[in-house]
């Protein structure tokens, strides 16, 4: 079974949504025993990353055994951002550190290109490496919502970025962790092909 997790901060209807179509059944939970059984997790997040992470505190634990038991993992969105050690946005804040690096706000200078903060809509994808969540995947377009972005300390578990005055990590792969900074279950039949992915390496 895949598994959402509940912890008070994510769209998770239109997360569950999205795997029904694709035919696929997933379980919301805030069960710390149904998160240690499932098959698969998925980490969603909408907001602040210092209010995710006071969310998601008691499923430390379960989360980190999950991924050091080799089953996959999907981080979508803030779901992403809290995979790091450290936010800008919180900086008294600890991440849940699977992946070594900070989370930073865009800079003020894209503004001077035109842009805005947030990066709210459909950008493409730029595929910088081979990932199994980008099985048949290109230079697609995602949709995108969000004022920060990621800087691993290994700039090889970036697989994917696009370009928003900066180039901005929109798809990390780490062993059995999965994360994207769009959400691939507003970003059309690409997106749903990434959750697709997702499922056949739980299968």
């Amino acid at each position: 079974m895949i598994t959402i997790i509940d912890y008070g901060s994510g769209n998770l209807k239109s997360i569950k949504n999205g795997f029904s179509k694709i035919g696929t059944s997933t379980h919301i939970s805030s069960s710390i025993n149904e998160i240690k059984d499932a098959d698969a997790l998925v980490l969603p997040g909408v907001g602040a990353f210092g209010n995710a992470m006071e969310g998601v505190a008691s499923y430390q634990e379960a989360i980190h055994d999950h991924i050091h038991d080799g089953k996959p993992f999907l981080g979508i969105c803030l779901g992403l951002q809290i995979l790091f050690t450290r936010s800008e946005e919180s900086p008294d804040t600890t991440g849940l550190d699977v992946v070594e690096g900070s989370v930073l706000h865009f800079p003020d200078s894209i503004k001077e290109s035109g842009l805005k903060i947030p990066q709210m809509g459909w950008n493409q994808l730029q595929i910088r490496g081979e990932c199994p969540i980008l099985k048949g995947i290109g230079s697609d377009f995602m949709y995108f919502v969000h004022s920060y972005y990621v800087a691993p300390d290994d700039p090889d578990v970036v697989v994917a970025t696009v370009d928003y005055g900066i180039d901005v990590p929109a798809v990390i792969c780490k062993d059995n962790v999965y994360a994207t900074q769009f959400h691939p279950e507003k970003s059309g039949d690409k997106g749903l092909k990434i959750l697709k992915n997702f499922v056949e390496l739980v299968e």
